[in-house]
């Protein structure tokens, strides 16, 4: 199954349907006065999350949805029958927004929560509501109201309480399996993650959280190289990061800076996220071949970086000290928990801080999919993209305002 994590797709409410202008005609009843019955309401549109659905995949292909539209009324007093509700079954996790003011529908964070899209519309009256003691034959009627119509952008973000950072091939993969029943690829030779993988870690007896393994970033990511930084959204709910370098990687290029690359693109994409508490893994330390070459190598390795958080050293492939972070993670999430539920302002603070990182999140993506317009713009027109402004917009082929430039030689 293809792992999408947005997609943007219409919806349109049904219509109400027409009320009905009609007379009693009876024999023997030459008066029998209006008997138009109502219009039926519109269908409405739902979202609701499933546990059984893991991707947007099926909103990438089928793009538009409609609700049934109420059936006009009738004579004898007949009202319209109303039209069927769709449901959009989407991933727990998923935000829904409007597209074009940005407003949010909602947050779908648990199983079977629905929130309502877009409502049907109101059917129409009969001429029977309009009789009275002066007009006994009236002749008027209304039309149904239009459904709601909207252009959403639906966004899975996944639900952790942890999150994996760390360059391609150090070892993410290998410590989410090492902890919990997660099995994402891993293998013998260099390669990437490619979707977000998520764990149940158990540490104890009804104890456990969510652990979520990101694709690896590289450097540039910010600006659109390699994967780029669309999975860094993903750690928007986590509470704790886990950054994980490779001691001795295989092209033997300093772990220092591999750190320094990641805490570059995390400021760069989310100055919230990047100020989340970040521990660093020391992974892979079953390379080096004895406990001396580990401690020198680690201990090298935090002095450069001058490194004042939480550190470990772990060995993936092994499992060695990977247990021990899993329990000193949920001892600080049970402590963070706990706080928020005694302090309601913490609560509040610790939700507001997530909703900044999930906008600071969405406007530097936004931003690169501009530059990226531009840029391509910029080559169907015969220009160096290397030449753009920042500052300019004349190639933002998405801007609403956007002129129309035609660059001649």
């Amino acid at each position: 199954m293809r792992f999408v994590d947005e997609a943007v797709i219409k919806i349109t409410a049904g219509d109400g349907g027409n009320g009905c202008m009609s007379f009693r005609r009876e024999k023997f009843i030459p008066f029998g006065g209006p008997d138009g019955g109502d219009g039926g309401h519109g269908g409405s549109v739902w979202a609701q999350a499933d546990v059984g659905v893991n991707t947007l995949v099926d909103y990438r292909y089928t793009r538009s949805f409609r609700a049934e539209r109420g059936v006009n009324g009738r004579g004898a007093n007949c009202t319209g029958r109303s039209g069927q509700d769709i449901t959009l079954s989407v991933p727990i996790g998923t935000t829904v927004l409007n597209e074009v003011t940005g407003e949010v529908f909602g947050d779908l964070t648990e199983d079977g929560q629905r929130i309502l899209l877009a409502r049907g519309g109101r059917g129409g009256l009969g001429n029977i509501n309009f009789k009275s003691s002066t007009n006994r034959s009236p002749r008027k009627t209304t039309d149904g109201i239009e459904g709601e119509m909207h252009e959403l952008r639906l966004e899975l973000k996944v639900l952790a309480d942890v999150g994996l950072l760390g360059l391609p091939n150090a070892g993410k993969s290998t410590f989410i399996r090492a902890v919990s029943a997660a099995k994402p690829k891993v293998a013998d030779y260099p390669f990437t993650t490619l979707v977000p993988n998520l764990g149940v870690v158990d540490v104890d007896r009804h104890r456990s959280f969510v652990m979520a393994d990101i694709p690896g970033l590289i450097e540039g990511a910010s600006d659109g190289a390699g994967l780029g930084i669309r999975f860094l959204k993903h750690l928007a709910r986590t509470r704790f990061l886990l950054h994980i370098v490779d001691i001795a990687p295989y092209d033997e290029t300093d772990p220092v800076h591999a750190v320094e690359v990641i805490a570059n693109e995390l400021e760069k994409f989310s100055p919230t996220l990047a100020s989340l508490p970040r521990w660093l893994i020391l992974n892979k330390t079953d390379l080096l071949p004895s406990a001396e070459e580990v401690d020198a190598r680690c201990n090298d390795i935090v002095a450069r970086l001058n490194w004042n958080g939480p550190i470990f050293r772990t060995s993936g492939l092994t499992r060695d000290g990977a247990m021990a972070v899993c329990y000193r993670l949920m001892d600080a999430i049970e402590e963070q928990r706990a706080a928020e539920d005694i302090d309601p302002v913490l609560a509040e603070a610790e939700q507001a801080k997530r909703e900044r990182m999930v906008q600071e999140g969405r406007e530097r993506i936004r931003e690169l999919e501009v530059r990226r317009s531009a840029e391509r713009r910029a080559i169907r027109l015969g220009i160096d993209p290397s030449e753009l402004n920042d500052d300019d917009d004349d190639l933002d082929e998405d801007a609403e305002d956007a002129p129309e430039i035609i660059y001649r030689p």
